[in-house]
């Protein structure tokens, strides 16, 4: 795989993210890719926890923008299509891992921001660097957050997201940690290796157990978040289509500050 690379230790498996150049910026191969190596990971019977993280300086920035402005510039019968297409392929990938059988733990330096905070969230567990932010800035850009809000309100509750869908607002590490978000922030070059103890630890539980309580907490609990993720991948799609969107867009792959209409 080009924009994933994935490494086997002991029993937990690491899964990399490979777009540094571009902040590990979502495209639609490398959403692709990711799901396709939790696939192949899940017929891996000797990996019993898998890491998740970003190469380079952040976890991951979110959606490519550039290639939402090549959708964004088409009529919207021939857009709203691709835009469906999109979002669906980024639940997916969130539902892959609320689903996958064995615990994954995000390991975060850097910015995990709009989709890629998405991402994040939809791992188990959460180790950060100290340097790490959490950030959900859609509507900042004339977007929906449409996956991170419900996982969001499921991870932290909803008064916490409001304030950072809203405001767009960081959130450091060390104010993740304090609110339950995240199990331990911890120097940058060491957040793999807290993050691989995590997963061992998790590991260390039968598979069926770990299963069958991955399933309780992100089915049963959770019974509204997959429905909410599709609520939310519709209304982003739909949000797209609009002036707004297309403006957001557009003042981000040109490096200026956004005229709203």
């Amino acid at each position: 795989m080009e924009q994933v690379d994935i490494k086997v230790n002991e029993n937990v498996a690491t899964i990399v993210i490979d777009r540094p150049e571009v902040h590990n910026a979502l495209n639609a191969s490398l959403v692709h890719q990711l799901t396709e190596a939790f696939g192949d990971i899940h017929q891996e019977k000797r990996v019993t926890a898998v890491v998740l993280t970003g190469k380079g300086d952040h976890f991951c920035s979110g959606v490519d923008l550039k290639d939402f402005a090549k959708i964004s510039v088409k009529e919207p019968i021939d857009a709203m299509p691709e835009w469906l297409e999109a979002w669906q392929q980024l639940t997916e990938l969130c539902e892959t891992l609320l689903r996958f059988p064995k615990p994954v733990i995000a390991a975060v330096d850097g910015g995990a921001i709009g989709a890629g905070l998405a991402v994040a969230l939809s791992c188990d567990l959460l180790v950060m660097s100290k340097r790490a932010e959490l950030i959900a800035n859609a509507a900042q850009r004339g977007l929906i957050g449409g996956l991170t809000a419900p996982l969001l309100e499921f991870r932290i509750g909803s008064a916490i997201a409001s304030r950072m869908l809203l405001t767009g607002e960081p959130m450091p590490a060390e104010e993740a940690f304090t609110r339950g978000l995240c199990c331990q922030v911890t120097d940058a070059d060491q957040v793999w290796v807290t993050a691989n103890d995590w997963a061992k630890r998790c590991g260390q539980a039968p598979r069926e157990s770990i299963q069958a309580t991955k399933r309780m907490l992100n089915e049963s609990i959770g019974e509204t978040l997959l429905t909410n993720l599709a609520a939310g991948a519709a209304s982003g799609a739909t949000l797209c289509s609009t002036d707004s969107a297309a403006e957001g867009i557009s003042a981000f792959v040109e490096k200026r500050a956004p005229q709203w209409p």
